[in-house]
């Protein structure tokens, strides 16, 4: 039986064959422009912020420094080696995300890890798109763009940007697009969505075996059941063939994140139970559905962030557990666009209160999303500060100065990825037996001792090789080897 649903028009007409079954209701007319809108002001506030910390010298970590490194090499048709994470490191064999070659178009006209901040924000921008084009059209009246303003300042984006750039942002508008087209009914789009899921990074093949489950949940089980073989098998093959063979170490290390704490052996029964055993953990999980006023619960969609959330909460690594860094962005758009389904399944409930406050759901999302940015990263954009170059600013840009184009420079992460456009960078520490040509560091940069005398540091880095201080500014030492390369 076919069902009825509106055109972009308002006009009623008849769902096909393939997106039968989903669509109990009239789909809702939803113009494009107030979205594109929407998108261009979202993507501009994600590139400012990120783009001020960039220039303030304020990364937090050496991953934006590691992916414009990637992404180099692909531009130069090289194999993706990363020197940040040893001397002829291939990346392949860390995680596998060789989607991040699509970048190179904009890298060849922009040669700058700035150019990785502004794709991630083009692509957080256009699954905001995605995401409340699709509410509108099932939900009907202002609850798209009220949607839209609650997800693009959700708090899983904001902190995605300011931990800077991540193969994650070409997962967000790829699973959106895989939530609108299970919403709707589209089941051949949904399937050709999540097949690239798999190349972003390696944990996603068992997003994409979880939508081929709800497409059998669905009634579609012969492309439900294949594309969970298929997700699973390609989990298989990038964890246990594709990586162990391109690391040098032939395993994929991040299995010890689950089976090892502080270098100790925890057994599989420990991490199941560990599972729930911090407030840090739980606090995460309420807020991830408290975004959604807990509509996102009424969806089978909801099932989606399970694969995501299962190695983070088994995880022994602290940093995977909170609301902080990027692992939180892919669970957005499910979270968001599960609260529409839910909230269209609430609407034809029999029990008048939950009719009720699917109602009023949307604005309350809204609400929340507009409390939260007060205590989120965003909130400095509204901070005269935080535009202002600080004398730290100025010592770190000096210290760039005195490095040479094309020198090898090994450094921490401050300079890091402002280095790695035209320079090999090497972390410090992590080259032995290179004899970089500058070895460039903070000493505020949170040293587990203080360095008092930064010559005897390189030195004992390098034995190999001697170096003297060419640049000082503030906390910046910059030193330079007066030996022959080994």
């Amino acid at each position: 039986m076919l069902d009825l649903k509106k055109s972009e028009t308002g006009a009623p007409e008849k769902a096909s064959e393939e997106e039968a079954g989903a669509v109990a209701v009239p789909l809702h007319p939803a113009p494009l422009r107030p979205y594109l809108i929407a998108a261009v002001l979202l993507g501009a506030v994600y590139f400012l912020y990120a783009y001020i910390r960039f220039t303030h010298f304020q990364s937090p970590s050496w991953d934006l420094g590691i992916f414009e490194q990637e992404v180099r090499a692909y531009a130069a048709f090289d194999a993706p080696v990363v020197d940040i994470k040893g001397p002829g490191y291939l990346i392949l064999g860390d995680h596998f995300s060789p989607v991040v070659a699509l970048l190179v178009p904009l890298y060849w006209i922009w040669p700058s890890a700035a150019a990785l901040l502004f794709a991630q924000a083009a692509l957080f921008a256009f699954s905001a798109v995605v995401v409340g084009r699709t509410v509108q059209q099932i939900l009907g009246g202002r609850t798209g763009l009220c949607v839209t303003a609650a997800y693009g300042l959700s708090w899983g984006l904001q902190e995605a940007v300011k931990a800077d750039f991540h193969e994650i942002a070409l997962a967000v508008p790829l699973i959106a697009l895989v939530c609108r087209a299970l919403l709707l009914g589209r089941w051949r789009a949904a399937v050709l969505w999540a097949l690239p899921l798999v190349l972003v990074k390696e944990d996603l093949g068992v997003t994409v075996a979880v939508v081929g489950g709800l497409l059998a949940l669905y009634g579609r089980r012969l492309q439900g059941l294949l594309l969970a073989a298929f997700g699973v098998f390609s989990f298989a093959l990038t964890v246990l063939v594709l990586i162990p063979a391109a690391s040098s170490a032939g395993t994929y290390d991040y299995w010890k994140k689950i089976e090892e704490n502080g270098g100790q052996q925890v057994s599989p029964l420990d991490s199941v139970l560990g599972v729930l055993d911090s407030s840090v953990k739980l606090e995460m999980l309420v807020f991830l559905v408290g975004i959604t006023a807990f509509m996102a619960l009424r969806s089978p969609l909801v099932l989606l962030v399970l694969p995501t959330l299962g190695w983070r909460l088994l995880s022994q690594d602290s940093n995977h557990w909170g609301m902080v860094w990027h692992y939180s962005a892919i669970l957005m758009p499910v979270v968001f666009l599960a609260m529409a389904d839910g909230i269209r399944r609430s609407r034809e409930s029999k029990r008048p209160w939950l009719v009720s406050y699917a109602n009023v759901a949307v604005p309350v999302a809204a609400a929340i999303a507009v409390a939260l940015t007060q205590h989120l990263p965003f909130r400095e954009l509204l901070r005269p500060e935080t535009y202002r170059a600080d004398a730290r600013t100025h010592a770190a840009e000096e210290a760039l100065r005195a490095i040479p184009v094309g020198a090898r420079v090994e450094t921490d992460i401050t300079l890091m990825a402002h280095l790695t456009a035209d320079r090999t960078v090497y972390w410090i520490g992590g080259a032995p037996g290179t004899a970089p040509d500058v070895v460039a560091i903070n000493l505020d940069f949170g040293w587990s001792q203080p360095i008092e005398d930064p010559v005897k540091y390189a030195q004992q880095l390098h034995p190999e090789a001697r170096y003297r201080i060419t640049r000082e500014a503030g906390p910046f030492v910059v030193m330079e080897r007066t030996t022959k390369a080994p």
